[in-house]
C-alpha cells in the first residue's frame, strides 16, 4: 500500500506510517526540541520539493539561503557533489544546452519577444554530417532569420584566431572555427558561442570577460551555470539580435577583408622565416622544401579566395568557413610532403 495519499478534495498531501532510517536525518531532528519538529519536517519536505522542481539546484539555493539559513547546509553538500559528478560527466554538454534553451525561452516570454529557441539535438545541418549549431533562435519567429547559439563547456576550446591559426596542424575546434562553422551550418545570420565560467580557456576569459565581439564573426557569451547566472547572455543575445535586423548587405564587406589580410600577412611572415633554414643539414633543407611549398600552396589558396571576394564583393559564410578551415589545402600538401620525403631519401640513400 502507497505511504503517500493525495486527498483530491481538500488538496491535501496524506503520509501515514512513514519512517525514515537516515542518520543526516535523524542527527538533524534530534537536535531540535520537540515543539519544533513538526515544523521543521513540513520545511524540509517543502525545501526538497522545491529543489526538485526547480531541477537548478544552485540557482535554488541563491533564491533561498538568506531565508532558510543552516538548515540548507545538508542541501548544500548534495549540490557540491552534483557539481562534481557535473563537471566530470560527458553528458554536461547536453544539459547546458538544454538549460541555455530553456533560459532564452523564459527570456524571450518575459521580454515578450517573438523569439523562439529551438534545440537542433543529433540533426545534420547545411554541411554534410555536421552538428555544429547547438540552438537555433527564430527572431520574431522567422525560420528564415536566425541566430545560431553554440554551447562550449570545455577548457580545451581555444580562441583561434586566424592570425595564429596554423593550417597544416590537426584539425580542433576553436572559438572563431566554431562561431563561423555554427553559422554556416544552420544558415544563421549571427552566431554566439556560450562558455562557463569555471569550463573556459584563460585566454578566452581574458578576451572577453563577461561578453565579446570577434569583428564579422560572431560573439562570445561567459556565462556562471553553477550559479544560474545567464544575464551576460541575454546582453549578447540582443546585441546579435540587433545586427540580425537591422545589418544591411553593402558590395565591400572590410571586416571580412580584415580577415584576409591578416592571414596572407601571417602567411608572408611564415616565408621569411625560411631564411634561418638555409645552409643547414639535409633534414633543415627538407624542411625548407616542405614550408616553401606550403607557402606556394597558401598564396595560391589566398589569391583564389581574394579574387573571388574582389570580383563578388563578398564571401558566403560557407566559403569563409572553408578559407579558415583550409581542408582542401591540407590534402594537396600531404600528397607533396610524401614526394620530398621520397625524393630526400632516395638522394640520402645514393
Amino acid at each position: 500500500m502507497s505511504t503517500i495519499k493525495l486527498n483530491q478534495q481538500l488538496n491535501r498531501v496524506e503520509i501515514k506510517e512513514f519512517e525514515i532510517e537516515n542518520p543526516i536525518v535523524f542527527n538533524y531532528f534530534n537536535n531540535l526540541s520537540a515543539n519544533e519538529r513538526d515544523e521543521k519536517l513540513l520545511r524540509a519536505i517543502y525545501i526538497g520539493v522545491l529543489a526538485l522542481m526547480e531541477d537548478r539546484i544552485s540557482s535554488f539555493l541563491s533564491k533561498t539561503s538568506n531565508e532558510l539559513g543552516t538548515e540548507l547546509e545538508s542541501l548544500k553538500m548534495v549540490f557540491e557533489m552534483k557539481k562534481e559528478l557535473f563537471y566530470k560527466s560527458t553528458i554536461k554538454g547536453i544539459l547546458a544546452e538544454d538549460e541555455i534553451a530553456e533560459f532564452l525561452n523564459n527570456y524571450f516570454q518575459e521580454k515578450r519577444l517573438k523569439d523562439r529557441a529551438i534545440l537542433t539535438g543529433n540533426t545534420t545541418g547545411n554541411i554534410a554530417k555536421n552538428k555544429t549549431g547547438d540552438i537555433v533562435c527564430e527572431v520574431n519567429g522567422d525560420s528564415n532569420l536566425r541566430i545560431v547559439v553554440e554551447c562550449k563547456f570545455d577548457k580545451s576550446i581555444r580562441l583561434g584566431d586566424v592570425e595564429s591559426k596554423e593550417i597544416f596542424t590537426r584539425k580542433t575546434d576553436t572559438a572563431w572555427s566554431q562561431l563561423i562553422e555554427a553559422e554556416a551550418n544552420r544558415n544563421g545570420k549571427v552566431s554566439v558561442i556560450v562558455f562557463d565560467r569555471s569550463l573556459v580557456d584563460n585566454p578566452i576569459l581574458k578576451y572577453a570577460e563577461n561578453i565579446g565581439f570577434i569583428s564579422g564573426i560572431g560573439f562570445i557569451a561567459v556565462v556562471d551555470s553553477q550559479k544560474g547566472d545567464y544575464s551576460n547572455l541575454s546582453i549578447a543575445y540582443m546585441l546579435a539580435r540587433d545586427i540580425a535586423l537591422n545589418a544591411k548587405q553593402v558590395d565591400l564587406d572590410k571586416d571580412l577583408l580584415v580577415v584576409l589580410v591578416n592571414r596572407i600577412i601571417k602567411d608572408i611572415n611564415e616565408i621569411l622565416s625560411i631564411k634561418t633554414l638555409v645552409n643547414n643539414n639535409i633534414e633543415n633543407n627538407k624542411a625548407i622544401l616542405k614550408q616553401l611549398e606550403k607557402s606556394i600552396l597558401l598564396m595560391e589558396f589566398n589569391q583564389e579566395y581574394m579574387k573571388k571576394f574582389l570580383k563578388d564583393g563578398t564571401l558566403t559564410k560557407k566559403d569563409l568557413l572553408d578559407f579558415y578551415s583550409g581542408e582542401d589545402i591540407k590534402d594537396k600538401y600531404r600528397i607533396i610532403e610524401k614526394d620530398i620525403e621520397d625524393e630526400v631519401n632516395e638522394k640520402s640513400i645514393l
